[in-house]
């Protein structure tokens, strides 16, 4: 039997310009766009959930008790509690459905760069991050009359839109463990206990001592901290928090990025 020399017959890479490099990157962060904005399942809870439980104890509980400050407290710690969700369900879920249905392996196989289909998941991420931060400063600045200035605004809607990362990459690492049919579950395992021991829904001193003690573990927690700066309440150093996140994202990258190599 006549053999094939593959290695012989495999021919040079063409290189290709940098403009259709740049429109490739461009479709796929449209095309993510679209296609998660024309996802309901998706954006509805992902937009409602924070707006709900703001609307619950940041207007209609803070203003019963009479503290001015509870509205501006919980802005910040439910645009925190909004912005973890795209990353962790946008990724997590969407990328273990995607491995399941060979979505992508197809991805891989077409003639764009490998980080394009990334970078479009982040992005839209980054953008549903930053409607939801948007939304929640119109309800606290015409429901709960809180008084930002416009700098704080850009703070925030800023903490807001870049503190996703973290949970991209969390949300990478989790849809490289696990199948489309356990992704809904173990994200939401990891959403909800973790806004809770971060001091989200209720100050940490409530808490007991050694789960005050555990919540520094929780990248959560650090955006918190940021975003509770830049509403106003946080004057203490912020670069560790801003380092620990930086850390919890190149950790959560480099253990998926190993594990799409090994596992696809």
């Amino acid at each position: 039997m006549q053999t094939f020399d593959w290695t012989a017959a495999t021919p040079a890479k063409a290189s290709m310009p940098a403009s259709r490099v740049l429109q490739a990157y461009l479709q796929e962060m449209r095309s993510e766009c679209l296609r998660y904005l024309r996802s309901p399942g998706f954006m509805l809870p992902t937009l409602l959930f924070p707006l709900v439980f703001y609307t619950m104890f940041g207007i209609v509980l803070g203003g019963r008790h009479g503290n001015p400050d509870a509205p501006r407290y919980l802005l910040a710690a439910y645009a925190t509690f909004g912005v973890m969700a795209p990353g962790l369900f946008g990724f997590g879920i969407a990328l273990a459905l995607e491995r399941d249905n060979g979505l992508l392996m197809l991805k891989r196989a077409l003639p764009m760069p490998p980080a394009a289909y990334l970078l479009g998941k982040m992005i839209m991420a980054m953008l549903v991050a930053g409607l939801i931060v948007g939304l929640l400063v119109v309800l606290a600045v015409f429901a709960a009359d809180v008084r930002l200035q416009p700098l704080q605004i850009a703070h925030l809607l800023a903490t807001g839109m870049l503190g996703t990362l973290p949970f991209c990459a969390m949300g990478l690492l989790l849809g490289c463990l696990v199948s489309g049919q356990g992704a809904p579950a173990m994200a939401n395992l990891l959403y909800l206990p973790m806004a809770f021991l971060s001091g989200l829904w209720f100050p940490l001193s409530v808490l007991p001592r050694f789960l005050q003690q555990l919540a520094p573990l929780w990248p959560s927690y650090h955006l918190n901290k940021l975003s509770q700066a830049a509403v106003g309440f946080e004057s203490a150093a912020l670069w560790p928090h801003v380092l620990a996140l930086l850390g919890f994202t190149v950790v959560f990258l480099l253990l998926a990025a190993r594990r799409l190599r090994r596992h696809g």
